[in-house]
């Protein structure tokens, strides 16, 4: 039932001596989850205690270059890294059109074969996601022949009823994407745990002539029992409240939130990841280019009631507190700045290699 995100890489634009690209990793119930990957992943994932051949789905926010050129790159090392007689499962991969595309490509002139397969799933974006200059026609990429190692996957279209993208949808958890608006279209994901069944009574269960055995097991997973004497036992019947599940929002690069259902999607997350790549004082440059700040992200998660908020994706100007060299910034005036508005509630900066825990929560809902 254990569940932590770790940051491989929190820096913008490019890899540098002290922040690697954009790459962070979530795991739960034997799950590996990448969300974005920047140039150099996989030698983050050399220097950390996470086992790239571990993953099982990755994410793409947005086609910019620090957020997906280490991808080729990285499923090329894992397959090096593997045994050919390893049965892999394939891998899913996640992002907006246009990524097949490139992984085809690429992987075709570099020569690449991989030991295990890939299937790419598309999400379309809708063309409020950035300026009207910089929408690119995509509508070829499906012409390229698909490598030995793709499985085709599926084009994902925005539901305009739910106003988000279902990626995932299973007995555990469910994969919601949003949409962001950015230079070029960007998304943001929520993962978010189902309920657990609640603990069985045992004394309702003894009242009610259940013996322990194999229809405690059954009550638990929802199934109705009949007894011997003909009586017969619903779960609800023995069943405690349930857990609530937890949630986890990773936002791609964005100067604001395209639509209103994103709100809803992140209310109460239990740690929502925004990017604050320029200090307050940067506003206008920050938009410009498409970028938060951290009164952004603040307001952001203040709005959607979040439990705890973690910066990242920061300009390489601004460096740790140990690193501070002569015209650098130090990042903490950015955690500063995003508490004058979470009056209160404590912000993380996030670190290469940082590793957050996410405790299941009571069946109250606290953690």
């Amino acid at each position: 039932m254990a569940m932590d995100v770790t940051f491989l890489g929190t820096g913008a634009a490019y890899p540098s001596p002290h922040r690697g690209a954009s790459a962070t990793v979530v795991r739960f119930e034997g799950e590996c989850w990448l969300f974005d990957c920047g140039e150099g992943t996989q030698t983050q994932f050399m220097k950390s205690h996470l086992k790239a051949g571990r993953i099982t789905k990755i994410f793409i926010t947005h086609l910019h270059g620090d957020h997906f050129f280490g991808l080729p790159g990285l499923l090329c090392t894992i397959s090096l890294q593997s045994s050919s007689t390893t049965n892999k499962q394939p891998v899913d991969i996640y992002g907006p059109l246009g990524l097949r595309s490139f992984l085809r490509r690429i992987m075709t002139l570099s020569h690449s074969q991989l030991l295990f397969p890939y299937v790419v799933h598309e999400l379309v974006p809708t063309r409020d996601q950035c300026p009207a200059e910089e929408l690119k026609e995509v509508s070829f990429v499906d012409r390229d022949n698909a490598t030995p190692e793709e499985t085709r996957g599926n084009t994902i279209c925005l539901d305009p009823v739910e106003d988000s993208y279902m990626l995932v949808d299973n007995e555990l958890f469910t994969m919601k994407a949003f949409r962001l608006f950015h230079r070029i279209p960007s998304f943001g994901f929520v993962m978010e745990e189902k309920p657990r069944p609640g603990r069985l009574n045992v004394q309702k269960l003894k009242e009610l002539g259940v013996q322990p055995g194999p229809l405690y097991g059954k009550l638990k997973d929802g199934v109705t029992v009949v007894l011997e004497n003909g009586a017969t036992i619903s779960p609800s019947d023995v069943l405690e409240d349930p857990f609530p599940g937890r949630k986890v929002c990773i936002l791609g690069d964005c100067s604001s939130i395209v639509g209103d259902r994103a709100v809803s999607l992140c209310y109460e997350a239990d740690l929502l990841v925004h990017e604050a790549t320029l200090d307050d004082t940067q506003a206008d440059k920050a938009k410009e280019h498409g970028h938060s700040t951290p009164k952004t992200a603040a307001e952001f998660a203040k709005l959607c009631k979040v439990k705890k908020l973690v910066l990242s994706h920061f300009s390489q100007r601004y460096k740790p507190a140990s690193q501070v060299g002569e015209g650098d910034m130090d990042v903490t005036e950015l955690r500063r700045q995003a508490e004058r508005v979470l009056v209160g509630q404590e912000v993380v900066l996030a670190e290469d290699f940082m590793t957050i825990g996410i405790p299941m929560k009571n069946k109250h809902g606290a953690t």
